[in-house]
């Protein structure tokens, strides 16, 4: 059973999706994850899409460490019940009495296509079995509904080819833990901005993600 690891809602534990059609992203990655996001100060705030919402684990996260809004998505009626369970949980440790969630049964480039956004930050966890084609193709519909400043996600097998980005998004770093590859990415004007200076250096880095390898 995963669990907020902190914020508002910190230490509650999240109901899993029955079965074995969800991959959750583990606790190990997760707090690897939002570290690397709190460093760039974007949750507190954030207007949050999780494209492929599972047991919600993701978007409740960023609920419970301020995010304004969070919309999850999954096509499996059963997740978007688990989904909705944890929500509920975490907006009651938050003492919250209006909902910041927003939770749909819907394919993630359908609702993309349909959708206005804009978001400042974006989960992209697909099952791996999804080709990255689909991926790249969710990608290019997300990349004008995008904030100034936004990230996206991407999770992926690390045995996998890295997605082809596209025009308009480069991705600024890339970590490895284990059979997981998180890709951080963001629109390309803001490379330009920085006069080539982003976030972080491309490619895969060092220390942590070592470690991670070696466990």
């Amino acid at each position: 059973m995963s669990r907020i690891i902190s914020g508002a809602a910190g230490g509650v534990r999240l109901a899993s999706v029955p079965g074995d059609n969800t991959r959750p992203t583990t606790d190990r990655v997760k707090e690897s994850l939002f570290s690397k996001l709190e460093s760039y100060d974007i949750i507190r705030g954030a207007r949050v899409l999780d494209a492929f919402g599972g047991s919600g684990a993701l978007g409740c996260e960023e609920l419970s460490r301020g995010a304004a809004s969070v919309t999850l998505l999954d096509t499996c009626p059963k997740a978007v019940a688990v989904i909705r369970k944890n929500v509920a949980a975490v907006e009651k440790a938050m003492g919250r009495t209006g909902s910041a969630a927003r939770v749909q049964q819907s394919q993630a480039l359908t609702y993309v296509k349909s959708a206005s956004g804009p978001w400042d930050l974006v989960f992209v966890d697909p099952p791996y079995a999804m080709p990255n084609e689909q991926v790249s193709e969710l990608l290019e519909a997300l990349t004008p509904k995008l904030t100034e400043g936004a990230v996206v996600v991407v999770e992926r097998s690390s045995r996998d080819p890295e997605p082809v980005w596209g025009e308009g998004l480069y991705c600024f770093s890339t970590r490895q833990h284990g059979e997981t590859v998180l890709y951080y990415v963001e629109p390309d004007e803001v490379e330009e901005q920085a006069g080539n200076e982003s976030r972080d250096e491309p490619g895969n880095e060092s220390g942590e993600d070592a470690e991670e390898l070696a466990a």
